[in-house]
């Protein structure tokens, strides 16, 4: 999701079919920065906007692994180095009993990690959000155009009208 900031120029659609074409209409034109806002999801909307995926299952992927490594680590070192203790005549490496731990400890890093990959990702908390417009996720399909990123690009509000917008509205602040 672009970071939306005044000017901007909102086209409003009336289905997601057209709102996709439109999509890959404003894409072919060479418009930054685009978002689309939508009731429910849509599919292949990003890929039609050129949104990339995100980095957030990779920071948990991350986190995940390191966790269960470092979880293990720890209990292999407890176990055989600094404090063997025979319990049961088991091996001071008993790796079996560390396996549940060891997945409990991924599984507690990798959702911490999430969670702030997710805070960053969408830079939250934010103080004032910019309401572009109140009822746009409740029953309408919109495609957002960011006016100052996409200079030279001529005019905004009638390619909109073109590629099938049934309302065109201009955000100055």
């Amino acid at each position: 999701m672009a970071r939306i900031k005044p000017p901007l120029v909102i086209g409003f659609f009336e289905d997601p079919q057209t709102l996709l074409e439109a999509a890959g209409q404003v894409r072919e034109k060479g418009l930054k920065n685009v978002d689309a806002f939508t009731p429910y999801p849509v599919n292949h909307l990003p890929e039609a906007l050129g949104i990339k995926r995100s980095w957030v299952p990779w920071a948990t992927l991350v986190a995940g692994f390191s966790g269960a490594t470092l979880i293990y680590t720890f209990m292999y070192w407890t176990s055989t180095v600094d404090w063997p203790v025979n319990v049961g005549g088991k091996p001071f490496h008993s790796w079996p009993a560390f396996i549940p731990i060891t997945f409990e400890g991924g599984v507690l890093l990798g959702g911490v990690a999430t969670f702030i990959a997710l805070l960053l990702a969408c830079g939250l908390p934010r103080r004032k959000p910019f309401i572009i417009d109140p009822q746009l996720t409740n029953d309408r399909f919109a495609l957002v155009i960011p006016e100052k990123e996409n200079p030279g690009k001529g005019n905004l509000e009638e390619f909109l009208k073109n590629i099938g917008a049934h309302e065109v509205k201009r955000i100055l602040a």
